[in-house]
């Protein structure tokens, strides 16, 4: 990702109760709005969702993909320092 490229979360709703899915996300990257981001509880902790779609064949598959793991590191680093405000 750019160095450049503002990442902000704009919207964050947590989920309470049981569920191993902790909050959904939607992040501004630049002028763009990426919706459906997850925190979801896993077995080494949290970590971060993409966006799903359900094809025809009945998986799912990602909607949005970082380019590389330092993007996605990024994000992921984002998104869980407002998640634990």
């Amino acid at each position: 990702m750019e160095k450049d490229t503002e990442l902000k979360v704009v919207r964050l709703y947590r989920y309470e109760g049981d569920s191993k899915v902790k909050a959904f996300c939607d992040v501004a990257i630049g002028d763009f709005i990426v919706k459906g981001l997850r925190l979801v509880q896993g077995k080494d902790g949290l970590f971060l969702s993409m966006p799903q779609e359900k094809s025809k064949d009945g998986k799912w598959y990602d909607t949005f993909l970082p380019l590389t793991k330092e993007a996605r590191q990024n994000l992921s680093e984002i998104v869980l320092a407002a998640y634990q405000e």
